[in-house]
């Protein structure tokens, strides 16, 4: 028997009153999330996976919490890559807000990127603001009330805490930017600032010094620098010399490289000899040569008046000629992460002097101009190694990329795509945590790449 016909079992202005109802209802209770939808980059030719996507988009809109005790979820689990955090999130959003509100963006878009814009779609994020992070939908339930006077009104979605990867989050908002600074592998790129300045250093001289060193044997097996040791000067009065050994590993093997002079010492009648203490190595060998005129003064000390700043390379250091003319002396500088000059080491002490020289240190060069966009994709001139920008600070010229494809070397420039800035890089460092005894990353991935190589075509097949 058919159904009675005085009965409508849902007219229109009923659905109509039910969804108002549902709309104010959201409006009042619920919490306004940030929608993010997901668009796809680039897809895997085999089995159509997924390579790479972006979000850079965001869309307010009001939900209601379903968990009502906190989040569900399996929780914190200890897994072989860490501490695994695996908390999920049930939302309610509006069926009839979002087809009003949203779907008519998503319905521009290309479809390469957008496959579905009538939903919310498996893969979107949702940004919760009460907890400050981020979920993926995992899940679309769109019969749930089920058809309630004939019709459906709300969607709820099941999401999960993101995990991410490489994907690229630009939606302008500060407060979702804030939270991806701190996600992801980071690198810190310590940049050469555009305000520079010269370093300056005076000399010290002295007479029975240590004029320069000849390493004999380089030996072997060290694990760190030796420490070097020089005899008492012969007179009693005078200063030990001091220096310092630089090492090198070739072929697995560590030796030391050369021996850098930091103070000459002075009172020596005889060659001092030079012995090496600790760093874990044998063999190694050194001699020296000493000025035994009493008359005649070498530099045996330079002292670091300004270490100035802005240094990318290792700036050249001249000391002026002795003034009798027999041989001038050579030094060498060494620069920090900072851009400062850290050190300077005596080559060759010289001879000659009957007073003290002037030591001048090249300036640095005037490097960098602009101001990084957060999220920019940035290259390196040398390497041509890419990468996203996560922050710029501005005032200690450091700047914080991920997504990094290549490697950045010492010295090349790093241009940002869109803003235009550049600036040359001095040191990379790692903002990485601390190792983890229970993770096993490293360990894994090696042994899933001598399995299968994805930069193939076919890493399943010969072709």
């Amino acid at each position: 028997m058919a159904l009675n016909p005085f009965f409508l079992q849902g007219s229109y202005g009923e659905q109509r009153l039910v969804q108002e109802l549902i709309n104010e209802q959201l409006k009042i209770y619920g919490v306004e999330v940030t929608y993010i939808p997901r668009k796809f980059v680039r897809k895997q030719t085999i089995i159509e996976e997924i390579q790479s996507s972006t979000f850079d988009d965001n869309f307010l809109l009001e939900a209601y919490i379903n968990n009502f005790d906190g989040y569900s979820g399996a929780g914190d689990i200890m897994t072989k890559f860490g501490v695994s955090i695996r908390d999920e999130l049930s939302l309610t959003v509006s069926k009839e807000r979002f087809e009003d509100f949203i779907s008519p963006f998503l319905d521009d878009m290309d479809d390469d990127e957008i496959t579905v814009s009538s939903r919310p779609r498996e893969g979107d994020l949702i940004y919760f603001p009460l907890g400050q992070r981020i979920f993926e939908v995992k899940f679309v339930e769109h019969e749930n009330p089920f058809y309630q006077l004939g019709k459906n009104y709300v969607y709820e979605l099941k999401c999960e805490l993101f995990e991410y990867e490489d994907e690229v989050i630009d939606t302008t908002v500060d407060e979702i930017s804030d939270v991806m600074e701190q996600t992801g592998y980071i690198i810190d790129l310590i940049m050469a600032g555009a305000g520079t300045t010269t370093a300056t250093a005076t000399a010290g001289i002295e007479t029975g010094y240590v004029k320069n060193i000849t390493l004999n044997n380089d030996g072997g097996g060290y694990t760190s620098a030796p420490t070097v040791v020089f005899s008492s000067p012969d007179v009693g009065s005078g200063t030990t010399a001091t220096a310092v050994a630089i090492t090198t590993t070739i072929s697995n093997v560590t030796s030391i490289k050369e021996i850098l002079i930091t103070n000459s010492g002075s009172g020596y009648i005889q060659p001092p000899t030079i012995s090496f203490v600790g760093g874990g190595g044998t063999g190694a060998a050194a001699t020296c040569g000493i000025a035994t005129n009493n008359t005649v003064r070498g530099v045996t000390s330079l002292t670091i008046t300004n270490a100035g700043a802005g240094y990318a390379e290792t700036p050249i250091v001249t000391i002026s000629s002795p003034n009798v003319g027999i041989e001038t002396a050579t030094a060498r500088a060494v620069v920090g992460s900072t851009g400062t000059v850290t050190q300077l080491y005596i080559i060759n002490s010289g001879s000659g002097y009957d007073g003290p020289p002037t030591v001048t240190v090249g300036a640095a060069e005037t490097v960098g101009v602009g101001t990084y966009w957060r999220n920019e994709v940035v290259t390196g001139s040398v390497s041509g190694t890419t990468a996203r920008v996560k922050r710029w600070t501005s005032s200690t010229y450091t700047l914080q990329v991920s997504n990094i494809n290549g490697s950045f070397a010492p010295g090349e420039t790093i241009t940002g795509a869109k803003s235009g800035a550049a600036y040359d890089v001095r040191v990379s460092t790692a903002n990485t945590t601390a190792p983890d005894k229970y993770k096993q990353n490293e360990e894994i991935e090696t042994e899933a790449d001598s399995i299968l190589d994805f930069s193939e075509s076919n890493p399943f097949g010969n072709y």
